[in-house]
């Protein structure tokens, strides 16, 4: 009797002549792969890539370098002289793949098309070609399904990392569709796609929307930082210094940010509280919020955790605005109302500036809004404080700022136009989301049972 098909609810044969290495993983769920279309080794449709050029013998050209991660697959990554890099690298062609054997397991592979500009890869990635019997953009697609990712699971080697090498990829089998069909998948994939990118597209255009209506509302100019001279000698009046800085000299002064044309201004701290002291009863369970629990897209906070205080954090209370001061956070607009908190009060970052209203004349959403304008943030950059990696805008900057004097239904009116925007801002990147999940389910369910 034949061993190759013989087996129990604790034992599994293969056969010798099928043995490829120890390797167990390789010989359990051999048959996990299931589909309408014919199954085939990729030996026979794939082509490992190994053109190298040593940037090292031309030290003062520019090398354009790709990376790979599992979010996006292949990426533009930097541009580098010749005499920096001192190893060979691959050259990647347009329909290439690539990707980090050490992390292909959790997707790290990545497809050069047309967009990518760069054309040179780390020797460290493989990287293949497909033979005419195999569409790239399909073979990408497989490789990103949840249930082929599986497969490249059990296919990995190695005692510590596992890894994929080229060799043991090509003993791997796939569905393969004619080509037309395998264009049609793809296809389908990509429209589904773009209607993601469409709506993503509208979602982001929002945020600059909300903007200009909110500064046409309040009569604020949008004042544009004059570019420094370079090459010359400048001298400045001590009086007419704004900080300690040469490229701060040219910085809009922060009193004039949202200075209105329309309205009268007073100074931001006749509305609100800077930093205030913030008393918490002991031993209370409260809201914890680091930085990562605040939503920099849609500026609201995310997750809440719940424990007791805890030293040597910025602490706040129901309805206080939190801001991050450092970068890159304040850059991407890492701010919130801190709402529904529990027991009312909340801690978080040391890198959160606090802003906490002292009467109800100007609203703290409203004021929320402002300090997240792109215009807002430009500014705010030059009047960082501290070394590279760990600038941070300093209270003084939001202490400087004055506001428009409105009344309640002016920022009602306000309000109620931004809060509906920023509700259709997200539902179409929560559909545009789902798309993209629908997109890669239904190639999934076409050609895997």
């Amino acid at each position: 009797m034949g061993t190759s098909n013989f087996q129990t609810a604790f034992l599994h044969f293969v056969d010798f002549s099928q043995f490829n290495n120890w390797n167990v993983k390789q010989y359990v769920n051999t048959n996990l792969l299931k589909s309408n279309f014919k199954i085939e080794f990729l030996a026979e449709h794939l082509i490992e890539q190994n053109n190298k050029i040593k940037p090292f013998d031309f030290p003062e050209k520019d090398f354009a370098i790709l990376g790979v991660d599992n979010k996006v697959g292949i990426f533009d990554a930097y541009i580098s002289k010749g005499k920096e890099i001192n190893q060979p690298y691959k050259k990647m062609e347009t329909g290439f793949i690539a990707y980090n054997p050490y992390r292909i397991n959790v997707g790290s592979i990545g497809l050069k098309t047309e967009k990518h500009q760069h054309q040179y890869i780390s020797p460290a990635y493989v990287v293949f070609s497909c033979q005419t019997t195999l569409l790239p953009e399909y073979l990408f697609l497989v490789f990103k399904t949840n249930f082929y990712n599986r497969i490249i699971r059990e296919n990995t080697t190695g005692s510590v990392r596992q890894n994929l090498s080229f060799d043991n990829l090509i003993k791997m089998q796939i569905p393969l569709p004619d080509i037309n069909t395998q264009k049609a998948l793809a296809q389908a994939y990509q429209d589904k796609m773009a209607k993601a990118d469409e709506l993503e597209k509208q979602a982001n255009q929002i945020d600059s929307d909300i903007e200009q209506y909110l500064f046409e509302q309040l009569g604020i100019e949008i004042q544009q930082t004059q570019k420094v001279q370079t090459g010359k000698l400048q001298f400045v009046n001590f009086r007419d210094l704004n900080l300690w800085g040469v490229v701060s000299q040219d910085a809009i002064t922060a009193e004039t940010i949202f200075k209105s044309n329309q309205f009268k201004n007073k100074p931001i701290t006749n509305f609100f509280e800077i930093n205030p002291t913030t008393q918490i009863p002991s031993n209370q369970i409260i809201s914890f919020i680091p930085m990562a629990n605040v939503s920099d897209i849609y500026g609201e906070i995310s997750i809440y955790d719940k424990q007791t205080l805890k030293p040597n954090y910025t602490k706040f209370k129901e309805n206080d605005l939190i801001w991050a001061k450092i970068t890159p956070c304040m850059e991407n607009g890492k701010s919130a109302i801190a709402s529904n908190l529990e027991n009312g009060f909340g801690f978080g970052s040391t890198e959160f500036h606090v802003l906490r209203a002292k009467n109800k004349d100007f609203s703290i959403h409203l004021l929320h809004s402002l300090l997240r304008t792109s215009h807002l943030r430009k500014i705010a950059t030059q009047y960082f404080t501290g070394s590279a990696g760990q600038q941070r805008v300093p209270k003084s900057f939001l202490k400087a700022l004055t506001l428009p004097v409105l009344n309640l239904e002016i920022q009602t009116k306000i309000l109620t136009y931004i809060q509906t925007q920023k509700q259709q801002q997200k539902d179409s990147l929560a559909t545009a989301s789902a798309y993209r999940i629908e997109a890669l389910m239904e190639f999934e369910k076409a050609i895997f049972k």
